[in-house]
């Protein structure tokens, strides 16, 4: 009868698959905040969680997709069932006013980050921005606030304006960007969030207008075949379709209407890809 040799080759194998095979039981998940920039990151007092803040970018005037992250201060590991609350706010010395936001829909983490979103009214020139993050801790039921100073820059294209509608010269808007973020050559997904301004502090989204825009190349003449103007969604999301037919500079005009009144036609958003 043959006896079986174990060699050291065979038994090196051996231990390196038991070792790896009891490592991944007990491995640490991935860093899933390593897609995105931090842009600021803090304890939120007296709720034993840590606070960090990220982004696909640098803050901006526009519409910022943001996402937070909790961590158990004592462990770090992700907190996952939160209330989280946004508090932004600039300083302008001689008065201080928000801007519009979007707490998170749910009190559960998408892969650990609440989304939500700030949409920057104006940048850090003109006064401080800081975030307030507002955050109940539900799995230990603590609750604080962390308050982050955000550098809001100024992007080459503006992706945010206001207006104040020409039916009374009174009631103020604000018209942000959200998609295209990426733009291609093609049928885009197109889609702009409105605000009404109803105070320095509060900015609520609008469902009450409808869009007609028109997309055109001011240095070649010409504009593009089958758009779809945005319709309101939920929440102030206006979605439609834009048809970029090459690369370059693109301008998109824009024709606001409460119901039959024009209440803007002079504001556009340029896209350069």
């Amino acid at each position: 009868m043959k006896k079986f040799i174990q060699s050291p080759l065979y038994i090196v194998a051996f231990l390196s698959v038991l070792f790896f095979s009891s490592c991944s039981k007990d491995a640490v998940e991935p860093d899933a905040s390593l897609d995105y920039i931090q842009l600021a990151s803090g304890f939120a007092t007296g709720t034993s969680t840590h606070v960090e803040l990220y982004a696909t970018d640098s803050a901006f005037t526009g519409y910022n997709k943001l996402y937070v992250l909790l961590k158990d201060s004592a462990t770090g590991k992700p907190v996952d069932k939160a209330v989280v609350t946004l508090n932004p706010m600039m300083d302008m010395t001689t008065m201080s006013h928000a801007a519009p936001k979007e707490n998170p829909v749910s009190t559960t983490a998408v892969n650990h980050f609440f989304p939500c979103s700030v949409s920057f009214i104006m940048p850090s020139t003109a006064g401080k921005w800081t975030l307030g993050i507002q955050i109940q801790n539900l799995e230990n039921g603590k609750s604080g606030t962390v308050n982050f100073t955000i550098n809001v820059k100024a992007p080459a294209s503006d992706k945010i304006f206001s207006f104040k509608s020409l039916s009374d010269n009174t009631t103020t808007y604000f018209v942000g960007l959200v998609e295209p973020s990426k733009p291609i050559v093609g049928i885009n997904d197109l889609e702009l969030v409105i605000y009404k301004k109803q105070s320095m502090m509060m900015f609520p989204a609008d469902s009450s207008l409808s869009v007609i825009m028109t997309p055109e190349m001011p240095t070649m003449n010409h504009g593009s075949p089958n758009n779809v103007d945005p319709v309101h969604t939920i929440n102030g999301h206006y979605k439609g379709k834009v048809n970029f037919t090459m690369t370059g500079f693109w301008r998109l005009n824009l024709k606001l209407k409460s119901g039959s009144t024009v209440v803007d036609s002079t504001h556009y958003i340029d896209i350069t890809f």
